[in-house]
């Protein structure tokens, strides 16, 4: 059966560390893998072309697409626009058109890369968990929200969290079925001692946890839990959190593995159609020098492979080949360390398109 792909380059850095994703992609069809590449512009590039961070077009190709590959989008050139107009804008689009409701995101540090980590070894070797974030519901997306002028004359800005329970089931049932492929072990996070909102987001969590009687359910206030991913990260095996927090955490929990540049993310809707992404954002500083970090776009793929293409197999060959390259020694400048080899963006691509055969 083929599958279509819509590749999304973005913008910064997402032109130079799509092409080396492409390049595996590439590699994996000519070994038979089924697929049909079709590519697009969104963020800013789209912006600068037509005037809009999510043309039509896009998001049409999108809908039609088995998944969607991106790369990053923004950059402080695009910061003056509107606020409707930003990159930002069409990734969240993407989100909210095709009901990317579950955002997986998961946080292992390879071996390779223990001394890379802000923390002491001993603290974070082994680490293997997945954050399962909610994604197109809570605060971010909630109304009533905007700046209004009260009565005194000075401005006051409001957002609002809400959640329903059909929204907070779905996402529950998806954590506890990654659950069950893992340890088993689901830690719900919320601050149901402050927001009403996440006491039901604790009451529905537990409700669901009926249905998964082999899943250890336990719950953390998203303080302890920000505490604890620093002092004991390897606690946690499937984290399952709100829109915000999970924003925050994942991002928290990324800097255990060494660098933002090696984590891959994926969003996905019911039926397992994804858009898949690194988690790092476009670094327009480094853009264009070719030292970019293609490694978290690549596991990406891996992740693209294992959830909607249906490749376990294959995705298990990508990440074992991101593996050996960084067991060759091979580094990109964010993860340089003494005695390694420093190479660039289409140098690391090369190597790990090299080690699928090898």
């Amino acid at each position: 059966m083929s599958h279509k792909v819509l590749v999304l380059p973005g913008d910064g850095i997402g032109p130079e560390i799509m092409a080396e994703a492409v390049k595996v992609l590439e590699s994996l069809r000519s070994d038979g893998l089924d697929i049909e590449l079709e590519h697009g512009l969104v963020g800013g590039a789209a912006h600068d072309a037509s005037g809009t961070p999510l043309p039509e077009n896009t998001l049409r190709l999108a809908r039609a697409a088995d998944a969607v590959l991106l790369g990053a989008v923004g950059g402080p050139r695009w910061e003056s626009l509107n606020i409707a107009l930003r990159p930002e804008k069409g990734l969240l689009g993407l989100r909210s058109e095709l009901g990317l409701f579950a955002n997986l995101r998961p946080a292992l540090l390879y071996p390779q890369l223990a001394s890379a980590s802000s923390l002491k070894a001993e603290v974070v070797a082994g680490l293997d968990l997945m954050i399962v974030r909610e994604l197109t519901g809570g605060i971010y997306f909630g109304q009533p929200r905007g700046v209004r002028v009260l009565a005194d004359g000075q401005r006051e800005g409001f957002n609002t969290l809400v959640y329903s329970e059909s929204e907070i089931r779905r996402i529950a049932r998806v954590a506890f079925d990654i659950a069950m492929k893992r340890g088993r072990r689901v830690c719900s996070v919320d601050k149901a001692n402050v927001l009403e909102c996440t006491e039901l987001w604790r009451e529905v969590v537990s409700m669901v946890a009926k249905d998964y009687p082999q899943v250890s359910l336990t719950h953390m206030y998203v303080d302890n839990a920000a505490m604890q991913l620093v002092r004991a990260p390897k606690q946690f095996d499937v984290i399952v959190t709100t829109n915000m927090f999970g924003d925050i955490l994942s991002d928290e929990a990324a800097m255990l593995t060494g660098s933002i540049g090696m984590l891959p993310s994926a969003s996905v809707d019911a039926a397992h159609k994804g858009m898949y992404e690194p988690i790092h954002g476009s670094a327009p500083d480094i853009a264009g020098k070719g030292i970019a970090n293609p490694l978290g776009t690549i596991l990406s793929v891996a992740m693209m492979l294992r959830y909607t293409l249906d490749q376990p197999d294959l995705a298990l060959r990508v990440e074992r080949a991101v593996e050996a390259v960084l067991s060759q020694g091979l580094r990109t400048a964010d993860i340089h360390t003494n005695g390694c080899s420093r190479v660039g963006t289409a140098q690391m691509g090369a190597a790990v398109v090299a080690a699928l055969h090898g």
